[in-house]
Order: C-alpha cells, then structure tokens, then sequence
C-alpha cells in the first residue's frame, strides 16, 4: 500500500475532500458561536457548487467561480436570516427545508442547462488539473494545490485570533452565550446573528464551489453527499476552536479519499464499505466526545430585542 500512487492519491484526496469540510465548518462555527444552528449549510454549499460551477465554467476563471458559489451560499442564508433570526421560526426546521429546496432547485437547473452536453472544466486549458501520476509523494501535500487551500488554513489562524481578540469576536460569544448582555451594551443581537449567518453561507457557498470545480471538476446534483452535515458535527465538536475544525476536516477528508486511494493501490474492497467509512467515523467521534462538546447556551433559541 505505501506506493507512490497509493500515497499521491491518498494525500490529494485528503486535501481536496478536507478543504470544503473544513470551509463548511468554519461557517457553521462562526454561526452557532451567534446562536444560530444553521442546519440549511448542505443546501448552502450545494447551490454554491452550482453557482460556482457554471461561473467558472463560462468565464474560464477559478476566482469568478469561488466568488459566485459563496454568493450562491449567501442566497440561502439570507432565507435563514430573515426566517429564522429576524422572525424567530424554528432554526431546525427551516434548516432542512432550505436544504431539500436547494438540492431540488439546483437539480432542476442542471437538468435543463446541461441535460444535452455534460461540459467538464478540465476541458478548458486555463483550468486544467495536474494529473496524479505526474506529482512527487510531496508535490500534493504541498505544493499542487489551488491556492484557495492555503487561505483556507490561513482563515484558520485568523479565525482563531478574532474570535478571542476582536470586538467582532466577543459580540459573537455573546450573541450565543448571553443575548440580553449584548443587547444591553446596546448592540444588536438580530444584527450580530445576521452577519454571522451571511458570513457562514459564504464560506459554505466557496466550499461547494472548490468541491464541484476542483474536487470533481463537474456538477452533479446532490453532489455534496453530506458534506454540510459533517461540518456541523465537526463545529459542535470543536468547542469553539478553529484549529479542531482543521483537524477534524483532515481526519474525515483522510477517511473520503481512502476510496480512490485503495482503487488506485488495486486493493479489491467494495466501494460502498469504503464510502460508509466517513460516516461510521463520524458516529465512533460523537460516541466518543459528544460528551464533552460545549455549546453555546442560547444555540438555536430565537432572540428579541429586550428580552432577558
């Protein structure tokens, strides 16, 4: 198994498949540090990969097509912040019904735009992808990624300082832990959680696009296979520490790109067991430290301005 092709497989695919988990949980970490349980993310990041792809398709550019997949992101959470934050309706079941629009929506799209052709982006020469076979064992860990990837981390540290040395960062905590003290300082508790949830369908939104432009270089509906779900379990783990989400999203992009990796080794295991490996590790880690998690005392409760 440690060949060269087994490990240039398994270290690109662990980035490729990391990197929108890891986006997807930086979201929804920024989102229920406000108080908000932003179950909608799955239909964020796949609009965003509709978005995204069908930019960066006509327009021959990566930038435009990360641009228009968080702003896709942004188009449902803004739902979410008028239904949910601005007039108190059940986060939970907005969330799902925001998602199973998205996935029907975005199918529907697709069938129409691209039922006759199938374009792929690998077909245009500006956005063509290095082949695997043609990296060194470091070359993927490294050095052949979007740079996309290393913002990703960068956002990483930042997030990590801002969220403990930034007024922004305190009326977040606030926002979730203690509403009625951040009301009180006279800042808005509706506010804070609506910039929160728009920042979070961003970051969601360009993680669906880098999955459909760069991960598989297509859309296909329903592509996102729960990759929004899993951010949300690696946020609630994380207690509140971006630098958990970066582990988290390696560990489970690890686990996704063991199938290719093992298809590449030859080793002769059914897909479907491989495939389910994601999700069985995700039920091994809320056994395990679900426990332990903290929330935020206000997570999921609506807020009114006065209230204490």
């Amino acid at each position: 198994m440690l060949t060269q092709p087994f490990l240039v497989a398994l270290l690109f695919g662990a980035v490729t498949a990391g990197v929108p988990l890891l986006l997807a949980g930086m979201g929804e970490q920024i989102s229920e540090k406000a108080g908000v349980l932003n179950i909608g993310i799955e239909g964020m990041m796949l609009l965003g990969a509709y978005c995204g792809f069908v930019a960066a398709y006509y327009s021959g550019s990566f930038a435009l097509g990360f641009l228009a997949g968080g702003l896709g992101g942004m188009a449902v959470a803004s739902l979410v912040a008028l239904l949910c934050v601005r007039l108190g309706l059940n986060q939970i079941v907005i969330g799902i019904a925001l998602t199973l629009g998205a996935e029907g929506l975005t199918a529907l799209l697709h069938h129409f735009q691209f039922s006759r052709t199938y374009p792929r982006l690998d077909e245009a020469p500006v956005l063509a992808l290095p082949l695997l076979a043609d990296l060194p064992i470091l070359g993927p860990a490294l050095f052949a990624h979007n740079p996309l990837v290393y913002v990703s981390v960068a956002l990483v540290a930042f997030l990590g300082w801002a969220f403990r040395h930034t007024y922004a960062g305190l009326n977040l905590e606030a926002a979730g832990v203690k509403p009625a003290a951040l009301d009180a300082a006279g800042i808005s508790v509706v506010g804070t959680r609506i910039g929160a949830v728009l920042a979070t369908g961003f970051l969601a939104g360009v993680g669906g696009a880098y999955l459909a432009n760069v991960g598989a270089g297509l859309f296909v509906p329903f592509m996102t296979h729960g990759a929004g779900f899993i951010g949300i379990v690696l946020a609630m783990l994380a207690r509140g520490k971006p630098l958990w989400v970066l582990i988290g999203a390696a560990l489970f992009g690890l686990s996704l790109a063991l199938t290719t990796a093992l298809q590449v080794a030859g080793i002769n295991i059914p897909t479907d067991i491989v495939q389910m490996l994601p999700f069985a590790l995700i039920m091994l880690v809320l056994v395990v430290f679900a426990r332990h998690s903290v929330l935020p005392a206000a997570l999921g409760l609506p807020y009114e301005r006065g209230e204490r």
